[in-house]
Parts: C-alpha cells; sequence; structure tokens
C-alpha cells in the first residue's frame, strides 16, 4: 500500500521534535535535523522492529527540499539587497576578500593533497570555504552581539561570501554538470552563469517601478501566487542553462528587494523559507549512508582543523585591517566558523554532477561537527581569549627568562 502521506507526516513530526531538542538544548537546529534524517532513511535500519525507514516518500522529501534551497536563498537575496552591497563597500570588500582568499586557498589545497580530482577539488573548496549564514545570525541574536563592534564586519564578511557563492556556484554548476572540464568549457560556462546574472540583475533594476505597480495587490493568496511563480520560473529556467536553480531564486530575492513591497514579502515568505529549510537539512540526511561515514571521518576532521585555523587567521586579520581589538577579532574568527546550508548545497552539486561519493559523506560530518562547534566556540569566545592571553603571557615571560639568563651566561 501506499503510505507516502503518513511518511510525510511522521517526517514533519520528526523534524518538530529535533527542533525542539535543539531549542532545550540551545544548540544549533541544524546537525539535529541531518541526524534524524540519517537516522531513518532508506539506508538505516529498523528501529526497535519497527520499520521508519523512508523508502516511499524519499523522492517527494528530496523534492520538497529543493524547495526548501530555492526559499532560502531567495530570502536572503532579500535581506541583503544590491543597494545594501553598494553601501557596505569597504567593510564587505576588505573583510570578505580577506576571509575568501584565506579560506578558499585552503579548501583547494586540502583538496589538492587529498589527491581529488579537479571537479572535486573545486566542490570541496567551496564546501570549506563558505560559513551558515543561519547558524552566524542565529547565534549573534541569541548571545545579544549585535551591537558589538565586530558584528558589522561579520555581517561583511557573510554578505561577501553570498556573492562569491552566487558566482562560485553559477561557475561551478557549468563545469560539473555539462561535464565539461576544457579552458574553453571553464570560460564559456562562467561567461554563461555571470551573464546570466548580469541580465537578471540589470533588467530587474531598471523594471522595478514596473514591479512595484504589478505587484500593488491586496489579497496575499494572489500576491503569493504572483511572487512564486516569478520565483520558480527564473530559478527553473537557470537550471536549463546549467546555472545552480539556488542562484536563480537569489537573483529574484535581490532584484525584489529594490522593490516597496520588499518588507511583505519577507513577512509572507518566512514561514515557507523556515519549513521547507528544515525538509531541506532533514532532505539532506536521507540520502546519507551512516555506514559509509567511517571512511570520510579523517579526511572531515583534517577539513573542520584547517578550517578552525582558517577562520582564526582571516578574522585576526580583518579584525586588526578595521582597527578592532584582539577580542573583537577573535570573536569574528569563531564566530564564523560554523558551516551549513551553502556547504549541503555544494555536496548536493556533486551527487548531481555524478561526482565521487565519498563527497557527501565528508559535507556531512564536516557540517555536522562544525555546525556544533561553531557555536559552542563563540558562545565560549570570552573564555578562549582569556586562556590566549595567560598563554601569551607565559610565552613572554619565558622569553624574558631566556634573554636574561643568555645576559648572565655573557656576562660571565
Amino acid at each position: 500500500m501506499n503510505y507516502i502521506v503518513f511518511e510525510i507526516g511522521v517526517a514533519i513530526a520528526l523534524i518538530a521534535l529535533s527542533g525542539l531538542l535543539s531549542a532545550k538544548l540551545r544548540f544549533s537546529v541544524i546537525p539535529f535535523y541531518i541526524l534524524v534524517g540519517m537516522a531513518v532513511g532508506p539506508h538505516s535500519f529498523e528501529w526497535w522492529h519497527i520499520d521508519l525507514r523512508f523508502i516511499q516518500s524519499t523522492p517527494f522529501i528530496e523534492f520538497l527540499g529543493r524547495i526548501g534551497v530555492l526559499f532560502l536563498l531567495f530570502y536572503l537575496g532579500l535581506e541583503f539587497s544590491v543597494g545594501r552591497l553598494i553601501k557596505s563597500g569597504r567593510t564587505i570588500a576588505v573583510g570578505g576578500t580577506i576571509y575568501i582568499l584565506i579560506n578558499f586557498t585552503l579548501g583547494l589545497l586540502f583538496g589538492y593533497m587529498s589527491g581529488l580530482p579537479v571537479l572535486e577539488m573545486l566542490v570541496v573548496a567551496g564546501i570549506t570555504t563558505i560559513s551558515s549564514s543561519a547558524i552566524v545570525a542565529k547565534v549573534l541574536v541569541d548571545l545579544k552581539r549585535t551591537a558589538n563592534p565586530e558584528t558589522e564586519m561579520i555581517l561583511g564578511i557573510i554578505m561577501f561570501e553570498d556573492v562569491f557563492l552566487a558566482i562560485y556556484i553559477s561557475v561551478v554548476s557549468g563545469l560539473v554538470l555539462s561535464g565539461s572540464s576544457s579552458l574553453g568549457g571553464i570560460l564559456t560556462s562562467a561567461a554563461m552563469a555571470l551573464g546570466f546574472m548580469l541580465l537578471v540583475l540589470i533588467v530587474g533594476r531598471k523594471a522595478v517601478p514596473l514591479l512595484n505597480k504589478a505587484l500593488n495587490i491586496r489579497s496575499n493568496e494572489l500576491f503569493l501566487l504572483v511572487i512564486f511563480s516569478i520565483l520558480f520560473i527564473i530559478a527553473g529556467f537557470s537550471e536549463t542553462i546549467h546555472v545552480a536553480e539556488a542562484i536563480g531564486a537569489l537573483l529574484v530575492g535581490l532584484v525584489l528587494a529594490e522593490t516597496e513591497h520588499m518588507k511583505r514579502i519577507e513577512q509572507l515568505i518566512l514561514p515557507f523559507r523556515d519549513f521547507f529549510g528544515a525538509i531541506f537539512f532533514f532532505s539532506f540526511g536521507l540520502n546519507i549512508d551512516p555506514f559509509s561515514l567511517g571512511g570520510a571521518v579523517w579526511l572531515s576532521l583534517a577539513a573542520v582543523l584547517l578550517t578552525l585555523i582558517g577562520n582564526f587567521i582571516a578574522g585576526m586579520w580583518a579584525g586588526r585591517i578595521a582597527g578592532l581589538s584582539s577580542k573583537a577579532s577573535v570573536n569574528i574568527g569563531l564566530t564564523i566558523v560554523s558551516r551549513g546550508e551553502f556547504s549541503i548545497i555544494m555536496a548536493n552539486l556533486a551527487k548531481a554532477g555524478g561526482l565521487l561519493p565519498i563527497v557527501q559523506p565528508f559535507a556531512a560530518l564536516y557540517v555536522l561537527i562544525l555546525a556544533v562547534l561553531g557555536p559552542l566556540l563563540t558562545k565560549e569566545t570570552k573564555l578562549i581569549y582569556t586562556g590566549m592571553e595567560r598563554i601569551g603571557k607565559l610565552m613572554k615571560l619565558k622569553r624574558n627568562k631566556k634573554i636574561k639568563e643568555k645576559a648572565v651566561s655573557h656576562e660571565r
């Protein structure tokens, strides 16, 4: 018999329970969604002789997850608009460039040292470079750090990452989905992706007055239908030219953020973002075989260590250039260490392109570790900074002692 409706109901109940548990423990909800998906996925086992494996409904849940990606990136587009990107200027350019330069370079080196092919290396670099906007924003609000001096730099880096992600996913998706790896293919894919993005943004901005009039609709039902039609048509069309559908959604958000209806769209879209976004992380867990994670443990742990080092250096460097204190600079590096939705998007891209299967379990473990570790490190930045200060003082005392001992021995 077909129990797809029952399976969907149980899936939503499990997602809700994992969300309640994460709230109780005051941890990021993302790893809980992924873990519960892994526990009841087609690759798992029967629990206490009750088969909870989501086999019949998995394709449908995966489709709902794809919709979740669209809403996540569409909402991000609404949040920072083209105008805000331009106004944020120097903070985004300085902090973002430093952060991407360090972490992307380390990601490429990590992929190369791991012996991965070129396409897998590019995907892994994307997985390890981009922070989770959702986790970072939630942590800043939960810890009441929105007014801190370093928060502007953190938000600037996140916004810069989102722009970098839009271009990077467009280019990499063209390479992965089209199967082109020649220089000509790379340039063609990049030109097509960037050309499509520029076209949507330029035409979209010119059409803002027209959109203001067209979206002047009283009925929320009709208003949402119009917004959804624009979102899905642009996102769907972008996929036909080998540009990730998520980027089409991001572009629509950027354009609509310039209209006078932005607040209304944001308010109405928020429940859809939360609901389908939760299903997205759950569906990612469904696709992970828990018994295959063992082969990615050391690879994931090495990547986590490299990410922690890269984020710390990037945060200290960006903070010092911006004239922030050492403590604020440490806060920057530790706050943006979390990885989440964007790393998963990159992993799904690898799956769609038929790349090495190791990428999926690697991304799952990597995201799980940093989704848990990131908020914890951010919460304990004061303790970590105090510890660093003590270590620094001890090292300074040891150096001074050695200098004195050398001076005494020289006098003798």
